[in-house]
Order: C-alpha cells, then sequence, then structure tokens
C-alpha cells in the first residue's frame, strides 16, 4: 500500500502497520491521586513544586521521571529509542526542552497546547508506520502552578474563579511505541484543523474548544465509515463540564450520537464534591494521565477492546489574551485498539 493511499478522506490517515504501545507511565500531582482515578497512577508528587526551586523545574522533573521509567518498562536502554516527541504549556516549551536535554535522543518539540497527548502520538504512529523508527516515545506534562502564572494571575493573586473555569492537571505521561508485540496498537489518526468561534475568555476554555473537538469527531467517523457505537469509549482531553455538554450537543447536527460512549479526561480527572476545579480538569498533562494510567491499562486488560483519544487544546497565548484575541481551538484523534 503506498502512502497515498493511506490517506482515508480528508483528514485520516490509516496505520497499515498498526504501531504497538508497549508501555505508559504516568506521574500525578497530590490533588490528581485523590480522585476517581488514584489507583491508576504509577507515581504521585507530594506538591506542585516536587522539591524543586521553581513550579517549571518541577515540571520538568516529572516529564524526566515518566520518560525514564517508560524506557526501563519497556526493557529499553536510551539508545534504542529512535525519537522522542514531547511538549507543554509553557513558553519555548521550557518544561520540555530542559527535559530533553538530559536524554540523548533524537527530539521534536511540539506545541498542539492540551492536544499535544494525541499530537504526539499521531506523530509517533506515522514515523513508525512510514518506517522510520523502531521505538519512538510520545510525551507531555503540565504543572497547574506554572500554568496559573503564565495565563492567568499568580496564586499569591488570589483571584477568584469563574463556574466554567478548569484546574490544570499537575501530571505528566509518556507512551513508549514500537513495531511489534502483542500490545494495544494505533489503527487511525485523524489530524484536526483550527476553529474559531470567537471565544475570548481565558477561562471559558471547554467553549473555546469544543467545536474543534465536534469537527475532529466528524471528520473522524465521516473519513473512515465509523460510528460511536464502533468504540467502546469515546474520550476528550480537557473539555470539562461545559465543553463536554457542548460536544455532545453539537455533533447532533451532524447526525451522530456520541453519549452513551462518550466521556472527558477533565471531567473524570477530579473528584465532583471538589469546588476548587469548577468546570473540571484541563491541561497538557490532563489526557496524558489519564490515558497513560487508566485507559492503557483497561486496553491490557481487554476491558475496553477500541478506544477513539481526541486530546483538545486551546491555542492561545498570555499575549494574544492581552490583546483581545480570541481563542482558536484544535483536536486530534488517535484510534486505539487491542482486540
Amino acid at each position: 500500500m503506498s502512502k497515498l493511499e493511506k490517506r482515508l478522506g480528508g483528514q485520516t490517515v490509516v496505520l497499515e502497520s498498526k504501531p504497538k504501545i508497549i508501555a505508559t507511565h504516568s506521574v500525578v500531582g497530590k490533588k490528581e491521586s485523590e480522585g476517581p482515578l488514584k489507583d491508576y497512577f504509577d507515581d504521585v508528587v507530594k506538591d506542585d513544586q516536587n522539591g524543586k526551586k521553581s513550579f517549571e523545574k518541577a515540571e520538568t522533573s516529572m516529564m524526566i521521571k515518566a520518560i525514564s521509567n517508560v524506557i526501563k518498562k519497556g526493557n529499553l536502554k536510551e539508545e534504542d529509542i529512535d525519537y522522542l516527541l514531547a511538549g507543554d504549556l509553557l513558553n519555548q516549551l521550557t518544561s520540555t526542552s530542559f527535559m530533553a536535554r538530559e536524554f540523548n535522543i533524537p527530539f521534536f518539540g511540539l506545541y498542539g497546547a492540551c492536544s499535544t497527548m494525541a499530537e504526539s502520538l499521531s506523530l509517533a504512529g506515522l514515523i513508525l508506520d512510514g518506517g522510520f523508527a523502531n521505538h519512538v516515545i510520545a510525551a507531555t506534562s503540565s504543572n497547574f502552578s506554572a500554568a496559573e502564572r503564565q495565563f492567568r494571575f499568580p496564586l499569591e493573586y488570589g483571584s477568584q474563579r469563574k463556574e466554567q473555569a478548569q484546574w490544570t492537571v499537575t501530571g505528566a505521561g509518556a507512551i513508549l511505541l514500537g513495531r511489534y508485540g502483542d500490545l494495544p496498537y494505533l489503527t487511525h489518526v485523524t489530524t484536526g484543523v483550527v476553529k474559531d468561534y470567537g471565544i475570548k475568555e481565558s477561562d471559558n476554555m471547554g467553549a473555546a474548544m469544543a467545536p474543534a473537538a465536534v469537527d475532529t469527531l466528524y471528520k473522524h467517523f465521516k473519513d473512515t465509515g465509523r460510528e460511536p457505537k464502533d468504540y467502546d469509549i469515546i474520550v476528550t482531553g480537557d473539555l470539562g463540564k461545559i465543553g463536554k455538554s457542548l460536544t455532545e450537543n453539537l455533533i447532533l447536527d451532524y447526525g451522530y450520537d456520541i453519549r452513551g460512549v462518550y466521556t472527558d479526561c477533565g471531567v473524570e480527572i477530579f473528584n465532583n464534591d471538589d469546588n476548587d476545579i469548577k468546570s473540571g480538569g484541563s491541561g497538557c498533562g490532563c489526557s496524558a494521565v489519564v490515558f497513560c494510567g487508566y485507559l492503557y491499562k483497561q486496553l491490557m486488560a481487554k476491558k475496553l477492546k477500541r478506544v477513539l483519544l481526541v486530546s483538545t487544546g486551546a491555542l492561545m497565548s498570555s499575549t494574544s489574551s492581552l490583546q483581545g484575541e480570541s481563542i482558536p481551538g484544535i483536536a486530534h484523534a488517535v484510534s486505539i485498539e487491542y482486540m
């Protein structure tokens, strides 16, 4: 099959070789470890600073731990990894770039905001399916305190959180992929396009990202001929309660009812009675740790056989928000199966 023949429709690629997920590793903060998915995470740090001098250094240390451990889980060495694909939320990908200097692995730094887990996983799958590598790591992270300081207000400011606000997940996830083994595998990648419906409030990211999630879901179903019922679970990255509800309703206009199989990582990761989180979780680490912790373990146990991960991202910066710009959204989808 030629590379062009691997394309389905306008935005989807079928991964003929079915790249395998060899192992995952998740690292979360204290708040995340107290939520409903607490039994599925690999490591817990005691607080957002993780014994470091800054929140940013803490985030770097969490990603280093996730990547180091996923290599060990795969019984591999650093030199066995052909590419490292990773990103985070911070300016110039500082957490990721400073992490990468600790490894002697060819590195691609990615910025897809909170969609980075699916973005890095998509590109890892394409690289492996193209025959350009034997082992690739996809990773991402976020830190509540570092993200608040960059995108909204310093914690010391004590600003009031609105009901639509979301709590950035403190967490890092790493996925090790290879070409062989009886393991969960990637079958399709649907790459999203940027959608912007004029939302300007930086604390209303669920509404800003929902149109992109809907568009990517629709394109995935249209390109592949699949329907929601073909999946055991469809999970978006971090739309929270408001964005999840919008997505469920908006996609009905395209003729698809996803409500029976759909949830959102930002809804699942925290306790619903925790008033701090408001609409739910967000951040690069949200879909990363939910997939690396919960969903992958469910696939390995064959309690889930077909998962559609749709990580969502709000492509804003602190500068663009101050300049009155609206918030573009993006969503990338990856189909993972273990039949």
